[in-house]
């Protein structure tokens, strides 16, 4: 399977806190940098878990985007999209002592994808399409992601749509981004608890996903147990869960979450 991933491709700066955060002062942390972003990683996960990936958006060939970059290839993923000179979007994550986290994204140029940068060749041999949510909160990049949308249905591809953060819905309004969505019609939607409550429920004839991080998750109407795992930074379980969904169903899914927050950042083991 040939999974297209729409979206960020960032350098993540994990900062792990060692004590609480000391305004004026120093707080004790462990700090790790990586690609980031959650299109790539889902891109990576998908790798990861046995399928092919292509990662589709706008980068720049600055140190945070030759970085990033070039891990992302070095899991096996195709990087596809245009390449601007510099302004790579960065996200510093916050990682409590308990593994929650709490994230400061810049995207960069990622919002500048135009749908004009969006070729056929993009979408050649793409068997799912994954959006990130984020893609579809800005313009342009949300008229690039609906130009997507459409090429991928037009080669039979499924597509389905992460709503990635509740606050950032929120700002956007819940009710455009709702009636957004909806034009969209995506087969597959992945959300958790928050971002459901913020969107106002599921969205009729999509196939619902609700993360519930220790909780589990809920695929359709099956619920399942969260996966036996230590706790060290739960950035990018969504994202690793997507990836296990799209490629082999709910068990690979749990599967992955739970590799993923074993180990700190949002990439899989190298």
């Amino acid at each position: 399977m040939l999974v297209v991933s729409l979206g960020d491709l960032v350098l993540d700066v994990i900062v792990r806190l060692e004590q609480p955060l000391a305004p004026g002062g120093d707080a004790s942390s462990r700090i790790t940098l990586g690609a980031g972003g959650q299109a790539a990683n889902v891109a990576a996960w998908t790798v990861a878990v046995g399928g092919r990936a292509r990662w589709l958006g706008k980068r720049a060939d600055d140190l945070a985007g030759r970085a990033a970059a070039a891990q992302l290839a070095g899991y096996g993923v195709e990087l596809a999209g245009p390449v601007a000179a510099d302004g790579n979007g960065v996200i510093v994550s916050l990682v409590d002592p308990d593994g929650g986290r709490s994230m400061c994204p810049d995207r960069g140029v990622a919002v500048e994808l135009e749908p004009v940068e969006v070729c056929d060749a993009d979408l050649e041999g793409v068997e799912h399409l994954h959006v990130s949510g984020y893609a579809l909160l800005r313009e342009p990049v949300r008229d690039a992601a609906a130009r997507a949308v459409a090429l991928a249905r037009a080669r039979g591809a499924r597509v389905s749509v992460d709503l990635s953060s509740w606050s950032a819905i929120r700002d956007r309004g819940a009710e455009r981004f709702r009636a957004e969505l909806e034009e969209l019609r995506p087969d597959v939607v992945f959300c958790n608890e928050q971002e459901e409550a913020v969107l106002g429920g599921p969205l009729p004839g999509a196939f619902w996903i609700l993360k519930r991080g220790p909780g589990g998750c809920s695929f359709g109407e099956e619920d399942h147990p969260a996966l036996p795992a230590t706790v060290v930074d739960t950035t990018g379980a969504g994202d690793a869960l997507a990836a296990g969904w799209i490629v082999g169903g709910p068990t690979l899914a749990l599967e992955a979450a739970a590799r993923c927050v074993a180990r700190a950042g949002s990439m899989p083991w190298t």
